[in-house]
């Protein structure tokens, strides 16, 4: 399996990519933060700390620098899968980068407007052109796969305004572009679908609250959220329900969906690296707005 993580760096990419390794994969690691030099988000880990764990876990990673905002590079991108692998069968779109250009509960005539525009394009421009230049590679072998990394379901987004004008629109948008290659995919046997994560314990929300792997249930949070938290995810779920739709010859079933990483891994029967099965997104719809009491522990 050849596969593209675009946006590998950390969180959810670096996730899947480590799990595409798992897997058997040849990842191609790609963003902009490497060891000699930092992406605008300032933050320490790397493309190549993610190409070495997906290596580590079995696979073969190959860290690629690459702005994804420059049709360029891209473009470079491609020619270089071409060159070295004559294929490609999984392109994961999970560029984001926009943490440090969005306001929580701003109304759009607050919220300063080139944040909110370089928000859009880090999430939105940058996934069309990632696939304006590798679909072209994808769809030469039937049977690929295309996975749009998102914030929350359509479903979900649907009937819930995301925090501001520019981040809801980023997290909608993307759930489209997970439909919109199912189409674009369909005549050449291909499968499109775009998925999200739960609660979710990257590098930097466990940064954020102060602890570790080891310790994140000690976090201090605020009650509602505190309670969610308690049903919170490691990057490596997601991943692992991505390398499973991966390797399902009947993956196509899946096209067109926007999907939790709760579905999927019930589906498959996976888990998280603790041996639960969060259920996050579930637990908010049952419980935190329905006005339930349910422990967040049954929904592990």
């Amino acid at each position: 399996m050849i596969a593209v993580v675009a946006g590998a760096t950390r969180g959810t990419g670096r996730g899947i990519a480590v799990a595409l390794g798992a897997a058997g994969a040849t990842v191609y690691c790609t963003g902009r933060s490497t060891r000699e030099r930092r992406s605008e988000m300032n933050r320490p880990e790397t493309i190549e700390e993610t190409a070495d764990l997906v290596t580590a876990a079995g696979g073969t990673g190959i860290a690629v620098q690459t702005d994804h905002l420059d049709p360029g590079q891209v473009a470079a991108l491609a020619g270089r899968v071409r060159s070295e692998q004559g294929r490609l069968d999984v392109l994961v779109n999970d560029v984001w980068g926009g943490d440090h250009l969005w306001e929580w509960d701003t109304p759009v005539w607050k919220h300063d407007m080139d944040k909110g525009f370089r928000l859009l394009r880090l999430a939105v421009d940058t996934h069309i052109i990632t696939s304006r230049h590798l679909l072209p590679l994808l769809i030469e072998h039937e049977g690929g796969l295309v996975v749009e990394v998102t914030d929350g379901t359509w479903s979900h987004n649907e009937t819930h305004y995301r925090e501001n004008v520019y981040y809801d629109l980023a997290k909608v948008a993307v759930n489209r572009l997970g439909f919109a290659w199912s189409k674009e995919l369909r005549p050449y046997g291909g499968t499109g679908l775009a998925i999200t994560p739960g609660f979710l314990r990257s590098e930097a929300m466990l940064e954020n609250f102060g602890v570790t792997e080891d310790n994140w249930r000690e976090a201090k949070l605020d009650p509602e959220h505190a309670r969610a938290w308690m049903v919170s995810e490691t990057p490596a779920y997601v991943g692992r329900g991505v390398a499973a739709i991966a390797a399902d010859p009947d993956r196509r079933r899946w096209s067109g969906r926007s999907v939790e990483s709760g579905d999927v891994a019930e589906a498959y029967g996976l888990t998280d690296v603790d041996g639960s099965r969060p259920q996050v997104w579930r637990y908010i719809r049952e419980v935190l707005e329905a006005g339930g009491e349910a422990a967040p522990q049954s929904y592990r």
